[in-house]
């Protein structure tokens, strides 16, 4: 992709080595609100005078090139004062990619588990994308400025919508469902409606129905 692809769309100045470090960047910021001048910050290590207009430019390139995928941000009506933040989250096409490009294999994954839990993130929204784009649905992100997060939001042409929170190990299942709650219920259901579901995906874990309605299951579980 360095070497020959984004030199197919555009004329660039940079040798293959910068936009290589870009994606290692990405991969760093996989399933966050990275912005522009953090990425340039991190390119910059072998590019000094790069400029965060011609990283936006870059990233754009990637997009095109299927290699980033953005996670728009979810905007519902709110009872709350909280201010709703309108930052999408960038995601490599596919985890293993960000791995690779981090040089992480499956021992530095074991021993480094703040790395391998926004990967883990990154694939459940994969893995959701491709469930839901077969009914017409997108996947979003909900943050707002209290530091209430949703990680994934399914949304459907109908209105309908799911909160999906994203849990590495078993252990996090009430956590995340204790998330999810605290969060709904500053969502204003009057103009949104009640989520059609609440769901933990986990790394591992059994597949069941928590006290308040949230369901918990393995990504393993997931399918049509």
């Amino acid at each position: 992709m360095a070497r020959t692809d984004i030199r197919r769309l555009a004329d660039i100045r940079h040798e293959p080595r910068v936009v290589k470090q870009l994606i290692a960047a990405l991969a760093r910021s996989v399933a966050s609100e990275v912005t522009y001048k953090t990425l340039a910050a991190d390119v910059r290590a072998v590019a000094p005078a790069i400029d965060e207009e011609t990283i936006s430019n870059y990233v754009r390139l990637l997009q095109r090139l299927f290699v980033v995928e953005e996670q728009p941000p979810w905007t519902p009506a709110l009872r709350s004062r909280a201010r709703v933040r309108t930052t999408p989250k960038l995601h490599l096409v596919d985890p293993a990619m960000a791995a690779a490009a981090l040089g992480a294999g499956a021992d530095h994954l074991r021993a480094d588990l703040t790395t391998l839990g926004v990967l883990f993130e990154s694939a459940v929204v994969h893995d959701l994308a491709v469930l839901v784009s077969a009914i017409d649905g997108e996947v979003s992100h909900y943050r707002d400025s209290n530091g209430h997060e949703i990680d994934a939001v399914l949304t459907l042409p109908d209105g309908r919508w799911a909160a999906v929170q994203v849990k590495l190990g078993a252990r996090q299942l009430a956590s995340g469902a204790g998330s999810l709650a605290r969060v709904i219920e500053h969502v204003d259901a009057a103009v949104v409606g009640e989520p059609a579901f609440r769901l933990v995906v986990t790394g591992t874990g059994p597949i069941l129905v928590t006290d308040d309605g949230t369901v918990t299951a393995p990504l393993a579980a997931l399918a049509p």
